[in-house]
């Protein structure tokens, strides 16, 4: 199926914008309920205008085409809350990745990357570092075909923090507030309450929909130590409060109980990565309604050949003290009840390893735990939780339609094969069902 694009006859018209795909009708479901961790067999969900009109257990009233599913199992999209979409394979090391290639040639790179992520059945992404408000847009309007974006801009970084990427002893202008001046970065640096107010104004100004904080050491930098806290009070005082004044919310990169305390004790209301947690503060999190975002993955990612050449030696060590903790951080936020979401936080080569996310936490997880982590949780900290995560009326129509179910087997969502078809926002964007086609592709303008 082709899609017709809009009127050529108006002035300033965006020919490449999709229109809505016509009304549809998947019946024979067996749907899956990530909220109750239930499957309703010989479902009807029926799209139109890009959401979901109806969801029963009855033949579809209207006059819509009908694809008949045979009992396969239909999932809501999945959602991803954390990736660097921009963080391009192509390069040998890290530094490279962020240095050496043109920022026009990072955002062709995106546009593979971006596919690659929808094609996996993840129909919204959160970017926590380096999309901007052009890449969202042109995703949205289906100039590019990937994954829903929310995005943080740049991610906010002290100086000499892990959004640094200056090289050590360097001399180059921190006055560039940005990875060494180098835009296709993550991050930028800001430097006190003023700078900070500053550059959360300037990344909402620019499209960010959150604010993405540097709250500690990390491992993929040189200059920082992973114990030590990032900000002061009275900066991150300012962060949140300049959020908040945008109704938005921060969240902060941070893997130690000293540098998740500091940052939860000042207003931020999500913890990425988190791998040191212990029980009291996974206890203090569910007090105060704080997100965890874990991404044992990426660690994971980095210390398996060839990859584990990516970092250098300091990094590549900063790596192995945090991998190794990660599963018993994630079993304590579950028994406490922190509310988990799921993330890969890939780079370069290694976004081709999204989905193990899964597997590795099946080690400790539920599968039902792990599913709410990539569809109702992560929907809930977008602050979404009224329009994706789940397949139910008025809600936007992103599904996945499996051979296997996740309810029984989560690591079947692991499993290129197991994944039959792709919508996003009503549109078939991958499939490999005869009886539901694609429906992207353009004719001729």
């Amino acid at each position: 199926m082709t899609a017709k694009v809009a009127s050529k006859s108006i002035v300033g018209d965006k020919p490449w914008v999709l229109p809505p795909n016509k009304p549809f009708s998947l019946i024979n479901a067996s749907l899956i309920d990530p909220l109750e961790g239930k499957v309703i067999k010989n479902a009807t969900v029926s799209v139109a205008g890009g959401r979901i009109t109806g969801v029963s257990t009855q033949a579809p009233s209207s006059d819509n085409a009908i694809i008949d599913l045979k009992g396969k199992f239909l999932c809501p999209g999945l959602i991803d809350g954390h990736v660097h979409v921009t963080a391009t394979p192509g390069e040998a090391d890290l530094r490279s990745t962020y240095k050496n290639i043109p920022a026009s040639m990072n955002n062709f790179r995106t546009t593979f990357l971006a596919r690659e992520m929808l094609q996996r059945g993840f129909t919204t992404a959160r970017d926590c570092g380096g999309a901007d408000g052009s890449l969202k847009e042109a995703i949205d309007e289906w100039l590019i075909v990937g994954p829903r974006l929310l995005i943080a801009g740049h991610a906010l970084s002290q100086t000499g923090g892990h959004g640094d990427q200056r090289a050590s002893f360097s001399d180059e202008d921190p006055t560039l507030k940005c990875c060494a001046g180098h835009r296709s970065g993550i991050g930028r640096l800001c430097d006190g309450p003023t700078e900070c107010s500053v550059a959360v104004r300037d990344e909402i100004r620019k499209g960010a929909d959150f604010i993405k904080i540097m709250g500690g050491g990390g491992v993929a930098s040189r200059l920082d130590n992973l114990a030590h806290p990032q900000f002061l009070p009275e900066e991150l005082s300012a962060i949140v409060r300049t959020a908040a004044s945008y109704d938005t919310y921060v969240t902060a990169h941070a893997y130690t109980i000293r540098a998740m305390r500091h940052m939860i004790d000042n207003g931020v209301l999500g913890i990425e990565h988190g791998n040191f947690l212990d029980r009291p503060l996974a206890d203090l999190m569910v007090e105060k309604g704080i997100f965890l975002t874990p991404t044992l993955v990426t660690h994971d990612a980095l210390a398996t050949p060839p990859y584990d050449q990516f970092l250098n030696a300091k990094c590549s060590e900063k790596n192995q003290a945090v991998l190794g903790s990660g599963l018993n951080a994630l079993k304590i936020a579950y028994e406490a009840g922190v509310t988990i979401c799921y993330g890969s936080d890939l780079i370069a080569g290694m976004h081709q390893f999204q989905r193990k996310e899964f597997t590795i936490r099946s080690k400790v997880l539920p599968a039902l735990q792990i599913l709410q982590s990539a569809t109702v949780n992560c929907a809930k900290m977008l602050r979404r939780e009224n329009q994706i995560g789940q397949v139910k009326e008025g809600f936007l129509a992103d599904l996945i339609v499996l051979e296997k179910n996740p309810l029984e087997d989560i690591t079947v969502l692991d499993d290129k094969e197991n994944l039959l078809a792709v919508v996003k926002h009503g549109q078939v964007a991958f499939s490999s069902l005869e009886e539901l086609p694609v429906t992207i592709e353009r004719q001729p303008w």
